[in-house]
């Protein structure tokens, strides 16, 4: 199978090169100031024009407002919007349509009662990331490095295409893709030396063991 590789929370030039050198697919922004990965406008243009052409930009959101995805539109032009917030699918529906962008949907999983949406989500949006839900006291809703059971996922059918994330390092995607067989990655904490500090050579291991598991499985 062909695999989408996404590495998110990206914020210096030296990491936007690891990844793109490594063969990432997707390379994501954040724009939460909540999270330790959160990058202004200005700087995430200047990685976006390393990017560009190389990889497909994501800008990451939670619950935006109009008026603060139209300033990320106009002065980052990504190639897609992710939400990784609450936003219940008619948004999904309206952010597509009012920005003309196709969107990515976060859903937060723990158990199998969190899949009964995600039928109605695919319906609205162009692609599913799964994470792992947050616990109850956190401040944002991902980026904790937190697996949730892989297994919920198997056989699973959408469709739209679908991403696994949540808790993967270089150590555990080839385990993540075997049980799951996600056809995208996505990774942000895993491949950090610490909160909002990615690791380039961790970038690389990760790209790496994601692309030999699906030779493996070839």
């Amino acid at each position: 199978m062909s695999l989408v590789v996404k590495i998110c929370g990206l914020s210096t030039p030296e990491t936007v090169d690891a990844a793109l050198d490594a063969g990432a697919d997707m390379l994501g922004f954040v724009f939460f100031a909540g999270s330790p990965r959160n990058v202004s406008i200005a700087h995430a243009k200047t990685f976006a024009a390393r990017a560009r052409g190389r990889a497909g930009i994501v800008a990451l959101t939670v619950d935006p407002e109009d008026a603060f995805l139209r300033g990320i539109v106009e002065g980052f032009a990504p190639d897609m919007i992710q939400l990784h917030g609450s936003e219940p699918t008619d948004r999904v529906a309206a952010i597509r349509a009012t920005f003309g962008l196709p969107v990515m949907k976060a859903l937060p999983v723990s158990g199998r009662g969190d899949l009964d949406r995600v039928d109605r989500y695919a319906e609205v949006a162009d692609r599913i990331l799964f994470d792992a839900r947050p616990p109850k006291d956190a401040s944002r809703p991902g980026g904790h490095g937190v697996p949730f059971d892989w297994h919920l996922l198997e056989d699973l059918r959408l469709g739209v295409p679908y991403m696994l994330s949540g808790g993967l390092t270089p150590d555990n995607v080839a385990q993540a893709l075997a049980v799951t067989g996600a056809p995208g990655v996505d990774v942000s904490s895993g491949v950090e030396r610490a909160p909002g500090v990615k690791d380039p050579a961790k970038i690389r291991a990760f790209v790496k063991a994601a692309r030999a598991a699906v030779r493996k499985a070839a």
